[in-house]
């Protein structure tokens, strides 16, 4: 069934949580309401910003491009536009943004009658990136902290990262997140692939039913999870994954300065050992 064909049913009045009737419109198939307006305005002056940023720049090499955080000596300040200002307003730019993107989508959700499931799990996404930019600056103190926008100069910022805490994945709450990515892809995996065999049947024989999906995973490990179920859980594995990577970059400078591989001393020196 084509889009438009039931947009119509959905299209309707209300939901919205600023701006009322004045912003309750759409352009197109899309809603735009009053913090669709936000994040087009956010975006665009970002966005430009980036450019600008970049003809202030040596290079117009997508890969090289680079808008750095101000230099620690600013502290928690505003600094000059061409060492550092660009990098602050752009910051604020992009969590207005997402912010406003996430409120868009629960007014869409107000509006379809549903949960705020969508918005909720685009708000770990925020977390995670407000993590980095904004809340382990806070506390380490400067701005200077934040990881730098552009290709090449990101990656070394993440490769710095890691060799400044000697080995970064004996991070326990890294080891978390890593595990639950994992564990994400393996679950949605296994889902994937049990609907595509359900759905595919060899030629001659008819479409399985869910009630097959589950007699399988009865059968092989004693225990079907169900239709629902399984999309809660890719949900949980995946919100998860986010929160915990968002914790071990929060955790790696305000709280521990050392190598990683020294915090795990304490497991040597259980008493057990002795």
């Amino acid at each position: 069934m084509a889009m438009l064909s039931f947009e119509r049913k959905y299209r309707v009045r209300g939901g919205t949580l600023i701006g009322g009737d004045l912003f309750d419109f759409w352009v197109g198939p899309f809603y735009v309401g009053f913090f669709g307006v936000t994040t087009f305005i956010f975006a665009a002056l970002g966005t430009t910003l980036i450019v600008w940023g970049a003809a202030l720049g040596p290079t117009w090499n997508i890969w090289q491009i680079n808008i750095a955080p101000p230099d620690i000596k600013y502290g928690l300040a505003l600094a000059p536009l061409r060492e550092g200002g660009l990098w602050q307003i752009i910051t604020l730019c992009a969590v207005g943004a997402f912010v406003s993107w996430a409120l868009r989508e629960v007014e869409i959700c107000r509006k379809l009658g549903i949960g705020y499931h969508v918005p909720f799990a685009f708000g770990f996404a925020i977390f995670a990136y407000i993590s980095l930019v904004v809340i382990r600056p806070l506390l380490l103190g400067a701005w200077g902290y934040g990881f730098p926008y552009g290709i090449i100069s990101h990656l070394d910022w993440v490769s710095n990262t890691g060799y400044q805490y000697l080995h970064f994945h004996y991070n326990p709450a890294h080891m978390i997140a890593v595990s639950f990515f994992f564990a994400t892809c393996f679950a949605l995996s296994l889902h994937g692939a049990l609907v595509l065999s359900a759905t595919n049947p060899p030629k001659g024989e008819v479409v399985k039913t869910p009630e097959y999906e589950d007699t399988f995973f009865r059968d092989a490990v004693g225990y079907s999870i169900g239709t629902l179920g399984i999309h809660r859980l890719g949900l949980f594995l995946a919100l998860a994954a986010v929160f915990w990577s968002a914790v071990c970059i929060i955790i790696s400078g305000p709280f521990w300065t050392r190598g990683w591989p020294e915090w795990w001393n304490w497991w040597l020196n259980l008493p057990v050992w002795r």
